[in-house]
């Protein structure tokens, strides 16, 4: 059996996946804190620790993220060779 190809997603789909994520780190950690803080009584300061965790961890994950986009759109595109046809 030959390998599959490699699935090529539009665009957006990965844009928006990349904000989901960021919105899922946030959502998530804020919600981890706000647990914490009601069984253990720590009043805001779980949810303030699990929101700026997920702010600094989503921000993390975009810029790598985005910074893998950049390099990719730097490459030339497959099955393309500049120097065929050069003399």
């Amino acid at each position: 059996m030959s390998p599959e190809p490699e699935k090529s997603w539009p665009r957006w789909t990965r844009h928006a996946g990349v904000g989901v994520e960021f919105a899922a780190a946030v959502a998530g950690l804020a919600l981890l804190g706000f647990w914490i803080d009601a069984h253990y009584d720590t009043g805001p300061w779980g949810l303030l620790i699990g929101a700026v965790l997920g702010l600094v961890g989503g921000t993390y994950n975009l810029v790598r993220q985005a910074m893998a986009a950049f390099e990719r759109s730097n490459d030339p595109p497959p099955g393309n060779d500049s120097d065929e046809g050069r003399d």
